[in-house]
């Protein structure tokens, strides 16, 4: 396969998400070389895995410089997702050959879709919350001292396991899966460490899973070299229009990106998709209408209000 410039096009775009949101990489990356551009998911995972460990330590040293990042945390999650995440490949390996492996890959990353969309979803809540706790005056200043945590050991090292093995199996987890747990195992945390201590627990983690495609998976460097050369300038790009566009609207795009695609990989007839999406779309904002009532704000956001978005996304 030669350079393709739509698809480093296409890179770009995924690119500007991932800046302005924080996450979405491999959970767009993928499934559209998959859906759009016909490569096969083992491939596909190979090259954006390697493709995002270019990406990923830029944002990360912005956290470690504003210390919003819990290396205790980091070092346990890391301690459970290097390994697993070395060994993706070769549990994808092991589903079978040709036909049977893609299949099993496809399917796993459409599981994988909803597990980000949910992350999603949940980030989305969170910052509702937060700005209700701002609001009333239940939370401390961000100027003041982050909440420190007592680390328990054992769970995240359990957590950064499976982390890592789904990230090496599908390129998707590191900024949806990691952070739910992350959420559940230390609610004390504020947004702006979770998303520090994911990114920067994300940069090991990836370039793990990116050494072991490039050894046991399919990994072709003109298909990489086409997503870095669109998606680095795009996450730049996202990150500086982050501070411009409404984030919450683009968070909840996302979201119904990631369900469709979930749906289209699931092999879901079109008929069936159109009804689900179509539902999603009527369902999904009358329960944040309710969420957004049940916390003290007007069922639709008004100007000028702080609407839900990660602190300062960044790529």
């Amino acid at each position: 396969m030669d350079f393709d410039p739509l698809m480093a096009l296409a890179a770009f775009g995924i690119g500007i998400v991932v800046g302005l949101t924080g996450m979405g990489g491999g959970a767009l990356m993928t499934p559209v070389l998959v859906l759009f551009f016909g490569v096969t998911p083992m491939a596909a995972v190979s090259s954006d895995l390697v493709a995002a460990a270019v990406m990923k330590p830029v944002g990360s040293w912005v956290h470690l410089r504003r210390g919003t990042v819990n290396l205790k945390l980091v070092f346990w999650l890391c301690a459970g997702s290097i390994p697993t995440a070395f060994c993706g490949v070769l549990v994808a390996r092991a589903f079978g050959s040709g036909e049977s492996v893609q299949h099993a890959i496809k399917m796993a990353l459409g599981v994988a879709l909803l597990i980000a969309m949910t992350g999603l979803c949940v980030r989305m809540y969170q910052g509702l919350r937060e700005r209700a706790a701002r609001r009333d005056g239940r939370v401390e200043p961000e100027t003041e001292a982050l909440p420190q945590v007592a680390v328990r050991p054992i769970p995240t090292l359990l957590v950064g396991a499976l982390g890592g093995l789904i990230v090496g199996i599908t390129s998707v987890g590191s900024g949806s899966l990691i952070i739910i747990a992350l959420m559940a195992l230390y609610p004390a945390l504020k947004a702006a460490q979770l998303v520090g201590t994911d990114l920067v627990q994300a940069v090991p983690l990836v370039f793990s899973a990116a050494l072991g495609h490039i050894l046991f998976g399919d990994f072709q460097l003109d298909l990489t070299l086409a997503l870095i050369v669109g998606s680095v300038p795009g996450a730049w790009l996202g990150a500086q229009l982050s501070t411009r566009l409404p984030g919450a609207l683009v968070q909840r795009a996302l979201a119904f990106v990631l369900l469709a695609s979930a749906l289209k990989l699931f092999g879901v007839g079109n008929v069936e998709t159109g009804i689900i999406l179509l539902s999603a779309l009527i369902v999904a904002p009358l329960v944040w209408m309710g969420l957004r009532r049940r916390h003290g704000f007007t069922a639709l956001a008004v100007a000028g209000e702080d609407e839900a978005r990660e602190p300062e996304p960044v790529p």
